[in-house]
């Protein structure tokens, strides 16, 4: 059995000290790709370095909406080049609206589109925090459906109402869930991950962060614990974690054109090729 962690931070601190022996524990467990997700471009060389270390690691490059004051207009090129420098950035983020720890709205909205046009521009989804925004998020995305720019991405570690969450796949994201899934008072969140059809459904861990049941609250997550967030959708879904595993894998390869699992990983890191410059 195969399990993607489609979001994780193997940069931070947390990780400095023993990330062979995470990178160990998470190939016992049938891990078989990981997408890291990028904070501000300033990770970049970090998140680069460490998938030298790790070929099944992929990354994105993005700034999170928490960041956004940091945004200069020449972040959007920066963010650009960095995305096309090297074949393994599969995505653009996490990028977002958080209108729980900040009150910048217009800001964040601002920057929020400005890197939808890079993914636009590269062809490449979006990985999206979205907290206390769901309506003003879905709304935004209504609008650029309505002008023909319609772009692919997943709304990571979803804790949106099934109402909101219909909202995100009837706008063709895919829907990830992470360690919040496996709290027992995550009623919201166990009724959201019943709704996603099969073939939009992701599992992350967002480690360091929300360790999942039976590590909640021991300390630091790590890309092993997904298998924990996937047999709790399976439980919930009335499905098999076989069957989840099986899904998940497809839909993380599908989604952000990671290499197939028959498919030797060789070295990635040419620059990307440009699938729709010019435009």
């Amino acid at each position: 059995m195969h399990l993607i962690d489609t979001h994780v931070h193997l940069n931070f601190d947390s990780f400095q000290d023993d990330l062979d022996a995470v990178a160990q524990a998470w190939r016992q467990a049938g891990i078989v790709r990981l997408v890291h997700s990028c904070v501000e471009p300033e990770e970049f060389d970090a998140i680069q370095a460490i998938a030298d270390r790790f070929p099944e690691l992929s990354f994105a490059v993005g700034l999170h909406p928490l960041d956004a004051d940091k945004w200069t207009e020449g972040f959007a090129e920066q963010i650009r080049d960095l995305a096309q420098s090297d074949a393994r950035v599969v995505a653009i983020g996490e990028m977002g609206l958080d209108f729980y720890k900040a009150d910048n709205r217009e800001h964040q909205i601002h920057v929020f589109e400005a890197q939808l046009a890079i993914a636009q521009h590269l062809d490449l989804p979006i990985i999206v925090h979205c907290r206390d925004a769901a309506e003003a998020m879905a709304e935004l995305l209504r609008e650029r459906w309505k002008k023909g720019d319609r772009v692919r991405g997943v709304m990571h570690c979803w804790s949106g109402t099934p109402e909101e969450t219909q909202w995100f796949v009837d706008l063709g994201f895919y829907i990830s869930f992470s360690g919040i899934v496996t709290f027992k008072n995550a009623r919201t969140v166990h009724e959201s991950a019943q709704i996603v059809p099969n073939d939009r459904l992701l599992v992350e861990t967002d480690c360091p962060f929300l360790a999942p049941v039976p590590y909640r609250g021991k300390g630091r997550n790590q890309p092993a614990y997904v298998r924990y967030v996937a047999e709790r959708v399976a439980e919930l879904r009335n499905q098999s974690l076989e069957a989840i595993a099986e899904q998940t894998t497809a839909n993380a390869i599908r989604l952000f054109h990671l290499p197939r699992l028959d498919e030797e990983i060789v070295d990635r890191s040419r620059p990307r090729e440009i699938l729709n410059a010019g435009t």
